[in-house]
């Protein structure tokens, strides 16, 4: 893209070619896209999604109505004694923790003050298609001085988090936790410490830096790879990593009495950072992913990926300790202080002995047997092949970049394996709507996810029972290569 094309303009049309092929694909405009003369797209309009949610008020007959007010709004925030521009929620980096139980009725009134349309996604909930939020596929987007109602039931507990799907309008800071309670589980912890992490630009927006790797303007950066990535660990290295919205020289403080026991909740909602996080003095045992449980393991540090999310609880020793999360071979780090007594602060560029052995990933989880997906042989077997072009910047999914795509279909009730490979030097965090899957193991034991970190030159399958109808986006969670192109549908047809 010519640098000198003026950003709205660039962003407009980009925008009017996703609602053109968006349109298009559910009907929209009046045409019905087909996969075959007999098979056609269950929209998020269907008589099957809303007798999917109808299913839903019935499972859970007792859920209590949740109300909240969101408001997206132009703001400032201070990072490291520097205003910088910002798209916020209710005027807060991160946004508001939003909570309710499982069951409950939630409804979020969310009123657009930006000066562009936008949506709000509700990251890992398998909820009804028209409320997952996302343009052109699901809704229409929210239009400028506008408001939308999301009306949904969250049907699992865990750590979850809401964003925006808008081009390139996550960096920005439209992120937040969404945390479902179970009521009836035990309260075996006393503390709970929740942790947002990001990556930061504090002299130009997204779109600038996106327009820099379409022109090859960022070639000159150095470096950046990470063993544990197996290669690039990025396309970005920015000036500030925060966690709770706050740099490390002001960062955020969690208190709590030496020896409770507390629940750390980790969400990663970077553009292009995947960060490996400690605690000082401390193993931590992690015991769930992306909402679901696993079996509790042992770790030094845990790798996470944009979009992924890690519980870990551990008991707390008597002083003052650093939180770390370094930016996975960008030579900095996020940082928190942790205080159960007296003492002077770590510094924030302390390095303590928990982030050097390899941290814990996906392949050293096993999902819980009361989560486990039957092993059962997959109906139906999808390829999503991820590929890219770094002098263009165009990443794909099967050859395609998006909107252009084929979509990857199935019918309700099959068991469908989505079967993940990247040739590329880079990992992709890949993310699927409306569901959880298991990580495909031979005996079952893989663990529940909805987004998963897939690494250069490896291949990751996922197992799918669909059970929940519409059209849903799966997509690289660095936002940037999503707007390069890399998404595609899965698609339930009829």
């Amino acid at each position: 893209m010519p640098g000198n094309r003026p950003l709205d303009v660039q962003l407009s049309r980009r925008r009017v070619l996703q609602w053109g092929a968006g349109a298009a694909f559910l009907g929209l405009t009046g045409a019905c896209a087909r996969t075959d003369d007999t098979e056609a797209p269950i929209g998020p309009d269907s008589p099957e999604v809303r007798a999917f949610a109808e299913a839903e008020s019935r499972r859970f007959p007792g859920g209590r109505p949740v109300a909240y007010e969101l408001s997206a709004t132009q703001s400032e925030v201070d990072i490291a004694g520097k205003r910088t521009a910002a798209w916020l929620y209710n005027t807060q980096l991160p946004g508001p923790i939003l909570r309710a139980n499982v069951g409950d009725r939630v409804q979020v009134r969310f009123r657009n003050q930006l000066p562009d349309s936008t949506t709000v996604h509700w990251h890992g909930l398998a909820i009804r298609n028209d409320m997952d939020g996302v343009p052109d596929v699901t809704q229409a987007p929210i239009p400028a001085d506008t408001e939308f109602v999301y009306d949904f039931i969250p049907p699992d507990p865990g750590t979850y988090w809401y964003h925006t799907h808008g081009d390139l309008q996550r960096g920005r800071g439209l992120y937040g936790a969404l945390i479902i309670d179970d009521p009836g589980a035990p309260a075996n912890y006393d503390a709970e410490f929740v942790v947002v992490l990001s990556d930061w630009l504090t002299d130009r927006t997204p779109s600038q830096v996106f327009d820099e790797l379409r022109g090859g303007r960022m070639r000159s950066m150095p470096e950046m790879t990470s063993r544990v990535l197996g290669g690039d660990s990025g396309d970005v290295r920015y000036p500030v990593y925060l966690l709770n919205g706050k740099p490390p020289g002001d960062p955020t403080v969690f208190t709590a009495r030496p020896g409770q026991r507390a629940r750390i909740r980790l969400i990663n909602a970077g553009d292009d950072t995947a960060f490996r996080v400690a605690l000082g003095g401390h193993r931590l045992t992690v015991t769930d992913t992306d909402g679901f449980p696993v079996e509790p393991v042992d770790t030094d540090s845990v790798l996470i990926g944009m979009g992924e999310r890690y519980d870990a609880v551990v008991t707390l020793q008597d002083g003052v300790f650093p939180l770390v999360a370094v930016a996975e071979g960008k030579g900095a780090q996020a940082f928190a202080v942790v205080r159960t007594g007296g003492g002077a602060a770590p510094d924030p560029a302390v390095a303590p002995r928990e982030v050097g052995p390899p941290p814990l990933t996906v392949v050293g989880l096993r999902a819980t047997d009361a989560v486990r997906l039957p092993v059962v042989d997959p109906g139906v077997t999808l390829e999503a092949s991820l590929g890219g072009h770094m002098m263009q910047y165009v990443w794909t999914v099967n050859g395609k970049a998006y909107p252009d795509h084929t979509p990857l279909t199935g019918h309700r009730d099959q068991r469908v394996r989505l079967v993940h490979t990247n040739p590329t030097m880079m990992f992709h965090p890949m993310h699927l709507h409306g569901h959880t899957f298991a990580v495909a193991r031979s005996d079952g034991s893989g663990p529940r996810k909805d987004t998963v970190i897939v690494l250069p030159g490896q291949t990751v399958a996922a197992d799918i029972d669909t059970t929940n109808p519409g059209q849903w986006i799966t997509h690289c969670h660095n936002d940037y290569h999503l707007a390069a192109g890399m998404a595609t549908i899965f698609s339930y047809v009829s």
